[in-house]
């Protein structure tokens, strides 16, 4: 019989044991794929940006909003090609739980400031035109069944509490860059300014086009500058930075994810290690007779190794498998919670590299006790 052979015979000895091990394993892997793709996705969000794109907010906080007067100060600095703004709308659609992102916008300008929004051009005059109509993303109109045509109604939090705002879905976008969120409503912020007499006057933050990216630092302090000693001071950063202030607002969310995931790997390699050294202490009188019979030490050495190494792979597989369905082919995304959730090249390369670590730990010490074994003490055991 060859060393796979016997590694096999040896992995169906105890059906159940092997069984509830590599599903152990892949139930463990699983997890930790699901928590590092979370981790990678919210980090990755966090770097989606134009260079071209610099975004203007409140010093204070983004809860505070900036004046809507600004504006035109800010289409006259030097290297800004062209100034939009949004104001976060906060309305809540049936129930509190189904969250997503809703910005009034200014629809010619913003849109022209974003490629990355995909939109039929019929569809885009017809939200343009409709002072209450709607823009929504694919994956925001797939959650919630949504079609062209159709109305809605936001319950106000923010802007009126307790009231019905009615949009009407008159275009649906496509997202035309890798990790921009498709899962986003915008609406027509002359809709606030109407409903509060045309005395709103405030903006959440302005985006605006600048010609050279080179030039994005010297532009932003000159801005920040000049409304240093204004009663709403700004800050002013690129695009990738102000996304990633978001990111933070999770707080420490990667050391709490990576430990939890470190967790689970070591989980694994507890039960792993147990299972490889019953296994091996359950086999010495027949790696007594293996000795016996001409397999050296090192052949025997192999053959323990490569049980470890044999419920790993597979057990790992099984967890990289179905996190590949359920995310990159299914994309779950946690119910629009977490946008463009798939697991990434990376994670699978350090899940190789923890699969290979949990080989060698759990396999290693029954492995070389085996092929160390003594023969002669060994034989006592035989019956």
């Amino acid at each position: 019989m060859t060393r796979t052979g016997i590694v096999v015979a040896n992995l169906r000895r105890r059906k159940r044991r092997t069984l509830l091990t590599i599903m152990g394993v892949a139930i463990a892997m699983f997890l930790f794929i699901t928590l590092r793709s979370v981790l990678t996705t919210l980090s990755d969000s966090g770097e989606v940006g134009s260079e071209n794109r610099l975004i203007v907010s409140n010093k204070t906080g983004f809860t505070f909003t900036l004046p809507m007067a600004y504006a035109t100060r800010l289409a006259a600095t030097a290297g800004v090609s062209g100034v939009s703004w949004s104001q976060w709308f906060g309305g809540v659609y049936i129930e509190p739980r189904n969250f997503f992102a809703q910005f009034a916008i200014d629809p010619a300008t913003y849109l022209a400031l974003y490629p990355e929004i995909v939109i039929p051009e019929d569809q885009k005059q017809a939200f343009i035109n409709e002072q209450t109509a709607a823009l929504v993303g694919r994956g925001l109109a797939e959650r919630f069944g949504w079609q062209l045509g159709q109305t809605i109604n936001l319950q106000g939090t923010i802007f009126r509490p307790g009231e019905d705002w009615p949009f009407t879905i008159r275009a649906i976008y496509e997202s035309g860059r890798g990790g921009f969120p498709d899962n986003t409503m915008y609406l027509h912020y002359a809709y606030l300014e109407q409903a509060f007499g045309g005395e709103f006057g405030e903006a959440g933050s302005f985006v605006l086009g600048i010609e050279d990216p080179a030039q994005a630092a010297a532009i932003a302090a000159a801005i920040d500058d000049s409304y240093e000693n204004s009663a709403a001071s700004t800050k002013t950063q690129t695009e990738g930075a102000y996304n990633l202030g978001f990111v933070g607002l999770y707080g420490n969310i990667g050391f709490f994810l990576n430990t939890i995931g470190m967790a689970v790997v070591f989980a694994i390699l507890l039960v792993a290690a147990n299972t490889m050294a019953m296994s091996a202490r359950e086999r010495i009188p027949e790696i007594a007779v293996l000795k016996t019979v001409g397999f050296t030490d090192r052949a025997v050495f192999a053959i323990v190794l490569g049980e470890a190494f044999a419920m790993a792979i597979l057990g790992a597989g099984l967890g990289l498998a179905g996190a590949l369905v359920v995310f990159n082919l299914g994309e779950f995304n946690f119910f629009g919670f977490i946008p463009g959730l798939a697991v990434a090249g990376r994670t699978i390369l350090l899940m190789a590299g923890i699969t290979l670590i949990l080989t060698l730990a759990s396999g290693l010490v029954p492995a070389r006790a085996a092929g160390r074994l003594n023969v002669v003490e060994a034989l006592r055991h035989v019956a």
